[in-house]
């Protein structure tokens, strides 16, 4: 299909043929369109060829922005989306709760154990871009800084944040899946039913002990590549 291979122009409305083919076949083939995110409808205006979003490369060496200096401000995120810090923004909602069974395991604690869950949707120049659930232990930021939502976005996202606490992050482990988006996933990051999605479980150590859990990042399937590399 012309439009799946990126050919058609941006804002161009789709026009229908009623008189060839049914309106039930339009309706249905805008539908297909629509949940793969090819085309946008507008609200007493009609349909639209839909902006395609520029791809980003998805590799670990991302993290090395939030390791490095911070004379100016940056995260991984700024760094992959290649924007400045005025460019970048979040919403958050944070909120104390227990570790189930997942989150323990993941963790190395016992199941109850408080955490402090931070939901993120990230925006690159205002479009919604990511979204994460990353988990720190009370143990180790109740009553500071980086539990309070106001401090955010913070320069050097949470290895910048542990920093200030004392704890090095020294390792991370990231696994990748592929699946269709949640509603709330699709409805947050303005992307089709129909577009996969990374969802990507991600742990953060300091000296062995795992100190960050993000579960999911989950990033658009068709704004993104996951790039890795292997030294022999």
């Amino acid at each position: 299909m012309l439009l799946a291979q990126g050919i058609g122009d941006v804002g161009r409305g789709v026009a229908g043929s009623p008189g060839r083919v049914g309106e039930i076949l339009i309706r249905r083939a805008l539908d297909v369109l629509r949940n793969e995110g090819l085309v946008e409808s507008r609200q007493g205006s009609g349909t639209y060829v839909r902006a395609r979003p520029p791809v980003r490369r998805i590799s670990m060496d991302r993290y090395r922005a939030d390791a490095g200096p911070q004379d100016t401000p940056r995260t991984s995120f700024t760094a992959d989306q290649g924007i400045t810090w005025s460019e970048y923004r979040l919403d958050k909602a944070f909120r104390w709760t227990e570790a189930d069974e997942r989150l323990a395991g993941l963790f190395g604690v016992e199941p109850g154990t408080r955490i402090l869950e931070r939901r993120f949707v990230f925006y690159s120049q205002d479009v919604p871009s990511q979204m994460s659930r990353s988990c720190l232990l009370a143990a180790d930021v109740e009553g500071t800084p980086v539990a309070d939502p106001h401090n955010e976005p913070w320069p050097g996202g949470n290895i910048g944040q542990l920093r200030t606490l004392g704890i090095e992050v020294d390792d991370i482990t990231e696994e990748t899946a592929i699946r269709m988006p949640i509603p709330e996933e699709s409805s947050r990051l303005g992307i089709g039913a129909g577009v996969p999605v990374f969802s990507i479980t991600r742990l953060m150590y300091s000296r062995g002990r795992v100190v960050e859990v993000a579960d999911p990042i989950v990033i658009p399937g068709d704004r993104a590549i996951r790039s890795d590399r292997i030294t022999l």
